[in-house]
């Protein structure tokens, strides 16, 4: 039977921000980060100092930027023409997450890092998104210039640059887009001409900028893509002109004290629906109105080798679309707890074999509709937030698992997934936010509560860092191909192993569900039903394997077509057909991980609760949103023309 009101108190929610519990579920129990401690890399660590880190950075998200999320979207940064001014809090936040050696959480011992796991340290990190995204773009922007830095960089450039930015005094961008070129980097004019002593001098502008200008740190770093001019003094055309640059605001000395300002000057800030904390930027670089060594230009150095800007910019892209994903991922999961928090205890209505008008009116998370909705955001932002990290676990294992083979199975399948990570949370995540919103009613559109900021903050991130089109092009265009299918095949295999085991040890859950249709009465899925249970989670495996098949044979029949044009013209499409079949796996992963839980003995009613909450979610999305890929499927091997046959005018 449903519980009511009366029945039960509301059970509260220990943190709007995000679920130590499922992080806990997800870093240990399901990716197992305890197992990486036997590796050289991470040997001095152990469970311990995982969870310590995790709850330095829960206690400071918490209580330092959490605070400050709606005061950085109503006090936006200024700017009076010569400097741009924030609040003083979110300086004092920043040097909090700083104090702590949070800024190299990831790096080695010799840079004065923890040397953390990457799966522990995004974990810890989701807790500064989720508190404020706006905030905590600073810090993860520069960590991303520093690793960059730290994979093609010379070691006077990791000294000079990199070693400032990991304590904090130095903050870092990315300059990549220009006003005219937007997403078209192979359009960009910024040109850098070499100098006797072997430095460049740069002249351009660039859009879009976070954190390109700011009153938090004593230097900021940009990474900019420019053009070497070539022997007839013109840019090279296309994406192989483009070099990459480091550039600083201000110039550094060779003990590194602070120089002249560099030809790096703000023109103007961009003012967004959301991450108003965030100052975005246009950027101009050799304009002359600083002119260092007494001369225009931007002074930069060279990262990397001429004309291979883009390779060493897509270390930094990629870590950044991964953020993004994790950013929309959080944002999605904080609404859900808000939303969660509020059906607790908003009383309204009574249920439907309830009508005495008076008697007391219920939660309404007794209603069903609002139980709909509540579950939706539960299963898009959970299946999220364990595909951030398990894409974090891959990187883990590219990076440091001691068999060579594995460590290339890792590398193919981030390559492959990295472009669900960041659009599928920006879709779905976003979509949670939506009904956080309408959980709230008329209340959710307001600024009284928080769901409309979130709203507006996670909107951009179907933007950031490529749009969905430009995500599904990469996916469709280029990952599935790569290695003649190596990376599809490799994820294949994986989701195999995972429907394996799902066909032969699916087992009890805790509870399964008959319908009234089936004859039978309606039962709680709490009281028991091991083997209806087993037979359900066989189908689903099932289901999971034969979408995977159907997405292979879909891949084939697109280029089958032998018109390019035709196989990519609905790849956004495959992009989101694609997502939700990875999405249903890793839901069939968690849902295994529960299983086993379940079958623990002395396990404590919140944790029996937790593990049916996960079973729970795990049905909803193998029986709601797997079933969506079928249709999406079905338009894609038609090779449907529709948006080509279109034509500018008719619109």
């Amino acid at each position: 039977m449903t519980q009511t009101a009366a029945d039960t108190a509301p059970i509260a929610v220990p943190s709007k921000i995000l679920s130590r519990r499922d992080l806990d579920f997800l870093v240990h129990e399901w990716l197992d980060a305890s197992a990486l401690t036997e590796r050289e890399r991470y040997a001095e660590h152990s469970r311990q100092t995982f969870d310590a880190a995790m709850d330095t950075c829960e206690k400071i998200a918490t209580d330092h930027f959490y605070p400050i999320n709606r005061l950085l979207d109503l006090e936006e940064p200024s700017f009076d023409g010569e400097h741009v001014q924030t609040p003083a809090e979110l300086k004092h936040a920043l040097e909090v997450f700083n104090e702590a050696g949070l800024m190299a959480a990831g790096q080695d011992f010799e840079l004065g890092g923890m040397q953390l796991p990457c799966v522990v340290e995004k974990a810890c990190f989701a807790w500064f998104k989720a508190a404020s995204v706006a905030a905590s773009a600073y810090p993860f922007l520069t960590i991303g210039n520093a690793n960059l830095l730290q994979a093609h960089g010379t070691p006077e450039q990791i000294d000079r640059w990199v070693r400032p930015m990991m304590e904090g005094r130095f903050y870092g961008t990315m300059c990549l887009s220009e006003p005219q070129a937007g997403s078209s980097l192979s359009d960009i004019r910024t040109r850098a001409e070499p100098q006797p002593d072997g430095s460049y001098r740069l002249f351009g502008n660039k859009m879009w900028i976070s954190g390109g200008e700011q009153d938090l740190s004593e230097n900021i770093v940009h990474l900019v893509l420019a053009k070497i001019p070539g022997p007839d003094g013109k840019p090279v055309p296309g994406v192989k002109g483009i070099s990459l640059f480091v550039v600083p605001k201000v110039l550094v000395a060779d003990d590194g004290s602070l120089g002249e300002r560099n030809d790096v000057v703000l023109a103007g800030l961009n003012h967004k629906m959301g991450y108003r904390g965030t100052t975005n930027t246009l950027l101009n670089f050799g304009e002359g109105k600083f002119r260092p060594g007494g001369q225009a230009g931007a002074v930069g150095w060279l990262v990397g080798e001429p004309g291979r800007g883009l390779t060493c910019m897509f270390h930094m892209m990629n870590e950044a679309r991964i953020g993004v994903g994790l950013g929309a991922t959080v944002l999605g999961y904080t609404g859900y707890l808000h939303a969660l928090d509020y059906a607790r205890n908003r009383p309204q209505g009574r249920p439907p074999q309830g009508k005495d008008p008076s008697s007391p009116q219920v939660p309404i998370v007794e209603h069903a509709d609002v139980r709909r909705m509540l579950l939706a955001q539960k299963a898009w932002v959970e299946g999220a937030l364990a595909l951030n990290l398990f894409c974090a676990r891959l990187i883990d294992d590219e990076r440091t698992h001691p068999d060579a083979g594995e460590r290339a199975r890792a590398h193919r399948l981030l390559e492959l997934l990295t472009p669900i990570c960041k659009s599928w949370p920006s879709q779905w995540c976003l979509e949670a936010n939506s009904l956080a919103i309408q959980v709230h009613g008329g209340y959710g559109y307001t600024r009284d509560y928080n769901v409309e900021q979130y709203y507006r903050d996670n909107r951009l991130n179907p933007i950031h860092e490529g749009t969905h089109g430009i995500q599904g092009l990469d996916l469709l265009g280029r990952k599935v191909r790569l290695d003649e299918g190596r990376l599809l095949a490799d994820f294949v295999a994986r989701v195999r192993e995972t429907v394996t085991r799902a066909t032969q040890g699916a087992g009890g859950d805790g509870g399964e569900r008959r319908s009234a249709a089936d004859g039978g009465e309606r039962r709680d899925p709490a009281d028991g039903g091991d083997r209806a249970a087993g037979a359900e989670w066989h189908a689903f495996g099932q289901a999971v394997a034969a979408t995977g098949e159907r997405i292979t044979d879909t891949v084939r029949k697109l280029y089958g077509a032998n018109d390019l044009d035709v196989t990519l013209a609905n790849a956004s499409v495959f992009l989101e057909a694609f997502g939700h079949w990875v999405v249903s796996w890793i839901w069939l992963e968690q849902a295994l991980a529960a299983q086993a839980a379940l079958g623990r003995a002395g396990l404590a009613e919140t944790d029996r609760d937790f593990y049916l909450g996960k079973l729970q979610a795990a049905r909803w999305f193998l029986r709601w949103e797997l079933p969506r890929v079928a249709p999406m499927l079905d338009l894609l091997d038609s090779l449907d023309t529709s948006t080509l046959e279109m034509r500018d005018a008719w619109f």
